[in-house]
């Protein structure tokens, strides 16, 4: 199992890194969403710069999980980037789903290799020191 979770964080990692910097240079064209509100949406967080941040923030995540650096840190940066990809393939264009639910898949995975890092998050009350 632990061989499945270390493939998962390298294919994690490699996947953001690649989606990230490619945000920024381009290499790979995406298609433009079918779907008008998609469509819309999209280019409100381009002209916004929004996409900036998220292509930064899939990199860095890619890159810390890559080198097997502050795992938990790229986690806890990705959730909410690919809940957002979750939401937005769901509700506007389930067309592109496919990746973002590859994506949460290898999350989880990575995510039981380090989980205990994350077990003070549970708790119902703060412990005290």
């Amino acid at each position: 199992m632990k061989l499945v979770r270390t493939i998962a964080r390298y294919l994690l990692g490699l996947l953001l890194t690649v989606f990230g910097f490619n945000g920024f240079l381009h290499f790979i064209p995406l298609p433009p969403p079918s779907n008008p509100l998609a469509l819309e949406n999209m280019t409100v967080m381009t002209v916004t710069h929004y996409f900036v941040l998220i292509f930064f923030i899939e990199a860095l995540s890619g890159i810390l999980l890559l080198g097997n650096r502050f795992v938990p840190l790229a986690l806890t940066l990705l959730a909410p980037v690919l809940v957002n990809i979750l939401l937005f393939h769901s509700l506007m264009d389930p067309a592109g789903a496919l990746p973002g639910a590859f994506s949460s898949i290898l999350l989880v995975l990575v995510y039981w290799s380090v989980g205990s890092s994350f077990r003070g998050i549970f708790q119902p009350k703060p412990v005290a020191e």
